[in-house]
């Protein structure tokens, strides 16, 4: 990193966080000057010479950027992350990036995500849900092993109790560990799930976008089987390590 470079970075300091499981964690930073994106981008923060891009949970018209890491053992910047506090800096690139924003000309929006992939869509929403607009219908597919893994699970019930344009499913892959012991919601992988409802639905290829974000497993499945039948399919690929 260059001297001009590092004159640019803004300082983000952790204000909030709260462990989940072991490895999930959320985090919310306040920077030095004020941090504008769009619902759906990401922002690039930075430990010492170490980098990396995070999906932004928080809507636009939030005060802070906040954020759901989950640790990769073996990588470079979560193993950082893992160790900070509130009161911890990180340095924070000033321009939020990143296309995988809402399509509004669009009507319908199908959403797929696994653990931590699901922060565009919570972003995207919250800041929906207070500039409501016409036309619009959303269908949040969110995944994970574990039921404790589904951070925004209440959140995003909240959501589909007071928008009737906006139908959630979440559902759990290991069904049988001790783990998810007490859950009663639907069970299986993500995108099988979503391979299923969606087709009763009968959505409109041509006004329907699907969007898919974690997993790349998951992103490439949707791809394989959306694709073939006329749907356009937006990805975010990072894996976060």
């Amino acid at each position: 990193m260059t001297t001009g470079q590092a004159a640019q970075l803004l300082v983000a300091e952790v204000t909030y966080r709260k462990d989940y499981t072991e490895d999930i964690f959320v985090l919310r930073l306040k920077t030095n000057h004020p941090y504008a994106f769009k619902a759906g981008q990401y922002c690039t923060l930075g430990i010492g010479e170490v980098e990396r891009a995070y999906s932004i949970v928080s809507a636009p018209d939030e005060k802070e950027i906040e954020l759901i890491i989950e640790l990769v053992h073996n990588g470079e910047m979560t193993p950082l992350m893992h160790k900070l506090k509130v009161g911890d800096k990180m340095s924070c690139r000033p321009r939020a990036k990143g296309i995988f924003t809402l399509d509004e000309k669009l009507k319908n929006h199908v959403m797929l995500a696994t653990v931590t992939g699901v922060a565009p869509y919570i972003s995207i929403l919250r800041y929906y849900n207070t500039h409501p607009k016409e036309g619009h219908n959303f269908y949040v597919f969110y995944g994970g092993s574990y039921a404790d893994e589904l951070v925004y699970h209440k959140e995003f019930s909240d959501m589909a109790m007071k928008m009737p344009n906006l139908k959630y499913f979440a559902t759990i892959s290991r069904p049988t560990e001790e783990r998810n012991k007490g859950w009663n919601g639907y069970k299986g992988r993500v995108n099988v799930l979503a391979d299923l409802t969606v087709p009763s639905w009968q959505l409109d290829a041509k006004t329907t976008m699907f969007y898919a974000c974690g997993h790349p497993g998951m992103i490439e499945n949707v791809k394989e089987k959306f694709k073939a039948r006329g749907y356009q399919v937006k990805e975010e690929r990072f894996w976060k390590e």
